[in-house]
């Protein structure tokens, strides 16, 4: 993106991984429209999360649901500037060209879970509900050292095409535009997990209402087509 420097000062950002793709396009498509620079990091999760709560000034963060209202508890996202900008699910990958398992129901997804030579999951809420689905199986133990967790901000397909994991679960949009692997598919309805992701402006914003503009561009409908071509649904 080539910006005019003569523009006003950057919006400011932090979001999770999840994310990163489809606000790259988005920020792209408002900075067109607005004439507005967006400058948005993407971390991992847990260290948005941290970085934020730490006072680290940013305009707007882009989370979870869940994380955004834990960060608004203590105060540092502004009250009611929470909106939720998409859905996303769980997807599972292979190296590419591999073989690929069934995966149409749970106990198909749990049988190649138990052949896998090693399961790669994140830090995020895709690895937490995986743990869940794990000790409900009673397979926790029995999987735990083909168990490979990637570091935050380490996208797990990365680890699926090196060949450091077999099979890989995360969201769909992390994975769909990775190199090296193949998306089998998502979770089956009867096992998977929504995560909506959400948006708000932070405390230290000193730009707060062209950061609430900012929020309400990524929510429009015209902000529809980008999540669905990275994976996601509108919220």
């Amino acid at each position: 993106m080539v910006f005019d420097p003569t523009l006003s000062q950057a919006i400011t950002g932090i979001s999770s991984m999840a994310t990163r793709n489809v606000l790259a396009d988005l920020v792209e498509q408002y900075a067109r429209h607005s004439r507005q620079r967006v400058v948005v990091e993407s971390v991992g999760g847990v260290e948005a999360a941290r970085r934020v709560l730490d006072g680290e000034p940013f305009d707007i963060v882009v989370l979870s649901a869940d994380a955004i209202d834990r960060l608004a508890a203590v105060g540092r996202v502004v009250a009611g500037t929470r909106a939720d900008l998409a859905r996303s699910g769980v997807a599972i990958a292979v190296a590419a060209g591999a073989t690929q398992p069934e995966i149409a129901s749970e106990a198909a997804v749990r049988d190649a879970i138990l052949a896998a030579r090693s399961i790669g999951y994140s830090t995020g809420p895709s690895g937490s509900h995986l743990v869940r689905l794990f000790e409900r199986w009673g397979i926790a133990e029995t999987i735990a050292p083909r168990i490979v967790q990637a570091p935050p901000g380490v996208p797990v397909g990365s680890l699926v095409a090196s060949g450091d994991v077999e099979l890989g679960f995360q969201q769909l949009s992390e994975l769909m535009h990775l190199p090296g692997i193949d998306v089998v598919g998502t979770l089956p309805p009867d096992i998977q997990v929504v995560t909506v992701f959400s948006a708000a402006v932070c405390t230290t914003s000193e730009q707060r209402a062209e950061a609430q503009a900012l929020i309400s561009f990524l929510v429009s409908p015209q902000a529809a087509s980008a999540k669905f071509a990275h994976g996601m649904e509108p919220a």
